[in-house]
């Protein structure tokens, strides 16, 4: 049985996650855990009462997970991995904003034999969204993506967008194609009009109520253009691959990065 402690479960991702953890054959939410909790006991939908806590070191010295889940936010994360890892607990780890190589330093904190499993995205279409990318990287002169995302997304760009620009970029140098778009030269009065700059790669962030997630990826060479484009319309589509991951993580070990690891992608 993987025994679960989910943190941020009074979030957004929280409140769409945790029913499903509860009601998943082979998963048990042993303990919930929320900076803003004020409340001992946490009644899931199916009826079970698990403690509640809003501080993490407790709700670990409390409970007995084998893996760890956090949808919080990018402020909290490092410090919470600093408290986790060190107990060598899995990790699933839903909160982006952090980078590769901080999450190596992190994952030196753990036993051997830990797994540290953090994705930019959890939805397939994404991951896939990511493959073609990738695929089409070396073949077109110019690249961006534009990313949209409600305006409650405590990061810009997203992990997704960073992921997708990052990946690129080192194809399309590996492949001798210069990444390297009209940038802040071009930005008369208006500066950041022209994004952010990833590795080369113009990424732009739109926040605005409405959205869920979704992301275009635009190549560009004279006389063709070509548009990869992946739209998330309901948090759902995250579930497949969460459930996915909290699964995994006790088979494995390491620091595994992207969801495409675990579909052999």
């Amino acid at each position: 049985m993987t025994k679960v402690i989910f943190n941020g479960y009074l979030g957004r991702m929280g409140r769409t996650v945790v029913p499903v953890l509860d009601s998943a054959e082979g998963i048990e939410v042993v303990a919930v855990c929320d900076i803003a909790s004020n409340e001992d006991t946490h009644t899931l939908p199916s009826g079970k009462v698990v403690p509640a806590f809003n501080d993490l070191k407790t709700a670990l010295d409390n409970s007995d997970p084998t893996v760890y889940v956090d949808f919080t936010a990018p402020a909290a994360l490092e410090g919470s991995l600093r408290t986790v890892l060190p107990y060598g607990v899995n990790c699933v780890i839903g909160t982006t904003g952090t980078s590769p190589e901080t999450y190596a330093e992190l994952y030196k904190l753990a036993p051997a034999g830990t797994t540290l499993f953090c994705a930019p995205n959890f939805t397939l279409g994404a991951v896939l969204m990511m493959s073609f990318a990738r695929q089409a990287a070396a073949y077109f002169a110019d690249v961006e993506v534009i990313e949209f995302h409600h305006n409650g997304k405590a990061d810009a760009p997203s992990g997704t967008a960073i992921t997708t620009a990052r990946q690129m970029a080192a194809i399309r140098k590996e492949a001798g194609v210069s990444s390297e778009s009209p940038g802040a030269e071009s930005e008369l009065e208006y500066k950041g009009a022209r994004g952010g700059n990833v590795d080369g790669v113009p990424v732009h962030a739109v926040r605005a109520s409405g959205f869920v997630s979704s992301q275009e990826v635009v190549f560009a060479s004279p006389g063709e253009i070509l548009r990869i484009v992946h739209d998330n319309n309901d948090l759902s589509a995250y579930l497949p691959g969460i459930l996915l991951a909290v699964r995994s993580v006790e088979e494995r070990s390491g620091l595994i990065i992207g969801l495409e690891e675990l579909l052999d992608l």
